[in-house]
């Protein structure tokens, strides 16, 4: 390369550094005369500029160089970054391929120009910055075009994922709203038949009395058993549907609880030892007041006192209230009745299931309810079993329950 074609190039890189104001407003029309330029009509001067004006500059540095290699980095950075911001102002590829094509041609008609103006600007030279422009251009396009195919399909990527994991939601709510509605009609049916039961021989009880009056003592013992049976099962029904249908946060409180204990000893002596069976309690010194919501733990106590009652037909119950490592209180409920099977471990936990036959009276909703309480008062259900032999539950509780905010 001669020293004059160096210096005829180094001209023209100058004089489109000086044009380059002229050049933007004119391809800047000519992008507002296309009509397949859409996007382009939307953008501000600022943004329908963008890197042009850098672009432009690389192109001026490879003409004084005569070569594309000491600025395609800098050229590289610069397309990358044009066709990331087309792509998130909206362009479609045959877009920015379009607009520029159009900066190529107002390049060449600045060359053209300066040709004109110049006498030593020969065809060669001409041909040279051309070819150099051309060569850069081509390099911005392919650029740029790749950058807007990534980010297109790190986006459609992104949409599948979010698609796939909406996917699975609905499958995982379509499930739900399946295993509600087996459950709403276990809940009908399991209604059905206790209620059924109980008004059977609630009308046998009846008939009896009316049929021989001298028995109607021992006649309206049975009729009053069985209506207490139904009120069980309706308080269980309550009860479970205000634990799992309330919304509210639990109320935090000081536990006493001594006091909580004698509660709990008082209220359920009297039926365990109505069966024959003998309450065993203890409390362990020096554990007096924790923070967490007396109500609830009362309830989670005495279903769990309920429960063992019911399904103990020898023996005793026992009820040990103890602290559970540094953070931790425990409230163990043990039993010397008909236990659980290993198979039916998960099983007793869910609503209108019972561990024995139909003979043992209530819902079968004690354990649901327990499950839900504890879920709330962040307590760990833990509980072994072994059939004939008993069961032993241990719920251990947050010594200090935090509220939720």
């Amino acid at each position: 390369m001669t020293d004059s074609q160096t210096g005829t190039l180094h001209a023209l890189a100058g004089f489109l550094r000086r044009e380059q104001v002229r050049l933007t407003e004119r391809w800047m029309q000519a992008v507002a005369a296309d009509a397949d330029l859409i996007e382009a009509d939307r953008l501000t001067w600022e943004q329908l500029a963008d890197h042009l004006p850098a672009i432009l500059s690389g192109i001026c540095v490879a003409l004084e160089e005569q070569d594309l290699q000491p600025v395609e980095r800098a050229i590289e950075r610069d397309a990358r970054q044009h066709g990331n911001v087309r792509w998130q102002q909206g362009y479609r590829v045959d877009e920015l391929v379009r607009e520029l094509e159009l900066f190529r041609r107002q390049l060449a008609s600045a060359v053209r120009a300066f040709a004109e103006s110049e006498d030593t600007f020969t065809r060669d030279h001409e041909s040279r910055a051309l070819r150099l422009i051309d060569e850069a251009l081509s390099f911005v396009t392919l650029t740029s075009i790749r950058e807007v195919i990534g980010e297109r399909d790190r986006t459609i990527a992104e949409y599948t994922s979010q698609l796939e994991r909406s996917n699975r939601e609905l499958r995982e709510q379509q499930r739900q709203v399946s295993e509600l509605h087996r459950s709403r009609m276990q809940i009908t049916r399991s209604l059905v038949h206790d209620l059924r039961n109980f008004l059977n021989a609630f009308s046998v009880d009846l008939q009896l009395i009316a049929r021989v009056p001298s028995g109607a003592e021992a006649g309206l013992a049975l009729a009053t058993r069985q209506a207490n049976d139904m009120k069980q099962l309706v308080d269980e029904m309550m009860e479970y549907s205000v634990v799992v249908g309330e919304n509210n946060h639990n109320c935090i409180e000081p536990v006493d609880l001594p006091m909580l204990f004698d509660e709990l000893v008082t209220a359920a002596r009297p039926g365990i030892e109505a069966k024959g069976l003998h309450l065993s309690a203890r409390l362990e010194a020096g554990l007096v007041r924790v923070q967490s919501n007396r109500i609830r733990l009362k309830q989670v106590a005495l279903n769990l006192l309920s429960n063992a009652t019911k399904y103990t037909r020898e023996g005793e119950i026992e009820l040990v209230i103890a602290r559970c490592g540094d953070s931790q209180w425990s409230m163990r409920v043990a039993d010397t009745g008909v236990g659980i099977a290993p198979s039916d471990t998960e099983r007793v936990f869910r609503e209108f299931e019972r561990a024995a036959g139909d003979d043992v009276p209530g819902a079968g909703l004690g354990l649901a309810i327990v499950r839900e309480l504890c879920r709330s008062l962040e307590g760990e259900i833990h509980f072994e079993s072994r059939e004939g032999q008993g069961t032993t539950f241990e719920i251990r509780f947050p010594l200090d329950l935090t509220p939720i905010s």
